[in-house]
C-alpha cells in the first residue's frame, strides 16, 4: 500500500519504541516520522501547510506531556486527521476519555505488529478518502461559483424536481430558455441528470451544515 499523500506522526518518549515503530512502517512503505516528545511534534507541525495531512500515533504516558494533553493540543489546533493512541493496561480509563473526544482508536500493549499495521493502514485509508472529498467538495464550489444567478435559479428548482415548464412559467420565460439554461447547469458541473443535481447540491449543503457547527 503506497500512502505517498499522507503520513503517520509518531510520538513516543522511549526511543527504542520510537525507532522499531519508525523501522516497520517504513519497511512495509508507510511514510513515517517519529518525535521524542509532544513539543518536538507541535514545532514541526508549526511548520506544515494547513489543513495537515496525516495520522497520529501518540504514546499516553510521556513527558513533558502526556499523549492526553497532546491530543487536546491538536483539537485546539483544529487537527482533523485520525489520532491513535499506545497503551498499557492501566490506562483505559484515559483511552476511554480520548475517545469520547474523537480519538480514532486504541492499540494496547504489547500489540501484534501485524494488527498494528493494519489499524493504521485503516487510518490512512480514511483520511485519503477525506482528502478525496475535500477536494470534490472544493471542486463542485468552484463549478457552482461560474454560474450566473439566473441558471443558479434554475438549478435549484430542477433540484427539486420542477418540470421545465413550471420552471418557466416560476421565471416568466420560455420553456426553451429553460431548457438551454438547463444545459448549461449541467454541462458546467458535469453531470448527466437532474438526481446527481440533487445528490452534488445535497452534498455541498451538509459539508456546509457540518464546517458551520
Amino acid at each position: 500500500m503506497n500512502n505517498s499523500k499522507v503520513c503517520v506522526y509518531i510520538v513516543d518518549d522511549e526511543a527504542a519504541v520510537r525507532n522499531s515503530l519508525n523501522f516497520m512502517f517504513r519497511s512495509r512503505g508507510i511514510n513515517a516520522l517519529a518525535f521524542d516528545d509532544g513539543p518536538a511534534l507541535l514545532v514541526h507541525l508549526n511548520h506544515q501547510p494547513n489543513p495537515l495531512r496525516g495520522v497520529f500515533l501518540l504514546d499516553i504516558r510521556m513527558e513533558p506531556m502526556s499523549g492526553l494533553d497532546l491530543f487536546d493540543t491538536l483539537i485546539e489546533l483544529n487537527v482533523k486527521s485520525p489520532i491513535l493512541f499506545l497503551s498499557g493496561n492501566g490506562d483505559i480509563p484515559m483511552v476511554v476519555k480520548a475517545l469520547k473526544k474523537g480519538a480514532y482508536d486504541f492499540i494496547e500493549k504489547p500489540y501484534s505488529g501485524n494488527e498494528l499495521v493494519d489499524r493504521i493502514e485503516d487510518a490512512l485509508a480514511l483520511e485519503a478518502a477525506v482528502q478525496l472529498s475535500d477536494a470534490k467538495v472544493i471542486e463542485n464550489a468552484v463549478r457552482m461559483s461560474n454560474l450566473t444567478e439566473r441558471e443558479k435559479e434554475v438549478m435549484h428548482r430542477v433540484a427539486s424536481g420542477k418540470l421545465n415548464k413550471v420552471i418557466a412559467n416560476d421565471l416568466g420565460v420560455s420553456t426553451r430558455t429553460i431548457e438551454v439554461h438547463r444545459a448549461r447547469v449541467f454541462s458546467k458541473l458535469g453531470i448527466r441528470s437532474s438526481a446527481e443535481l440533487a445528490t452534488l447540491l445535497a452534498n455541498q449543503l451538509s459539508i456546509t451544515v457540518l464546517t458551520t457547527e
